[in-house]
Order: C-alpha cells, then sequence, then structure tokens
C-alpha cells in the first residue's frame, strides 16, 4: 500500500470540493457549494490558518485532512485541530487512517504544535476506537459551539 501526502493548492479545488461534499454528505453537515468554495480558498492562501492534505494512493486522490492552528493557554503554545478528516469509503479499515493520524503528528512536531485536538460523533465507534489507538484521550468536557452568525 503507497500512501503519500500532498499539501492542498488552489489548483486542487475541484477535487477538494468533490471530497468536502462527499464528507459533508456522509456526516450530514451543510454543503453550499461556493460558500465551501470561498472558505477553502481562504485556507488554502493562508498557511496561519493552517493545511490541507490530500490522501493519495499511488496517483488516486482517496481523501483529506484538514488541520487548522489555533493556540492554547493551558497546552502552553500552538495548538492544532483536525477539522476534517475524511477517506473514501472502499479505502477504510485499510491502516490508511493510522497512517495519515501519524503524519498530521508529523506536521504538527515540524510546526512546534503541543496538543492536537479532533472531535468525533458519540455514534462513530469505529472512529473512536482508530482514535484511541493512536493515543487521542476523551477528556470529562465536551465540545459547544456558538455561530457567530446566528441569532442567540
Amino acid at each position: 500500500m503507497n500512501i503519500n501526502y500532498q499539501k492542498a493548492a488552489i489548483s486542487d479545488l475541484t477535487i477538494l470540493l468533490e471530497l468536502v461534499e462527499e464528507f459533508h454528505e456522509t456526516e450530514n453537515l451543510p454543503f453550499d457549494k461556493n460558500s465551501d468554495r470561498n472558505v477553502l480558498i481562504e485556507l488554502l492562501r493562508n498557511e496561519s490558518f493552517g493545511q490541507i492534505w490530500l490522501i493519495l494512493q499511488e496517483y488516486e486522490v482517496i481523501g483529506y485532512i484538514v488541520l487548522t492552528l489555533g493556540y492554547s493557554l493551558e497546552y502552553r503554545g500552538r495548538d492544532t485541530f483536525v477539522d476534517e478528516f475524511y477517506l473514501r469509503p472502499k479505502h477504510r479499515g485499510q491502516g490508511i487512517g493510522t497512517q495519515t493520524l501519524i503524519f498530521a503528528e508529523e506536521i504538527c512536531h515540524n510546526l512546534g504544535v503541543q496538543a492536537l485536538d479532533l472531535e468525533v460523533d458519540f455514534e462513530n465507534i469505529k472512529a473512536q476506537k482508530l482514535y484511541h489507538r493512536v493515543g487521542y484521550q476523551k477528556h470529562a468536557r465536551f465540545l459547544m459551539t456558538k455561530l457567530m452568525n446566528e441569532e442567540a
């Protein structure tokens, strides 16, 4: 199994949008081609926000991972969030997810990151097992979100 990673660029926008749409459909997340396209462009143009990496098997793009950057007093410096991580269904269960998370850790080390966070649906037991297997821990707290473009 020959898996490679390629930092995404504006020229990858078409395949990225296709993958994002698949991921959002799978996870029942909203998808708006124009809005998502604009957000991807903004992220691709400004690495201070994070990085997007394409996951390739041979020359076929089979998924992507988005790492967004932040800063945390709790973790004493720069932290990263796995914002989205998607593998096309036929490529799951082959160790590619584990390999990709190890790759993400290498990127974090290179960026001087102190902590790598992610979120996973309560019902996604397979993903929880993967994340636990590579060292992610549950906390006695949970993520809460307030969208700033909506009324309270």
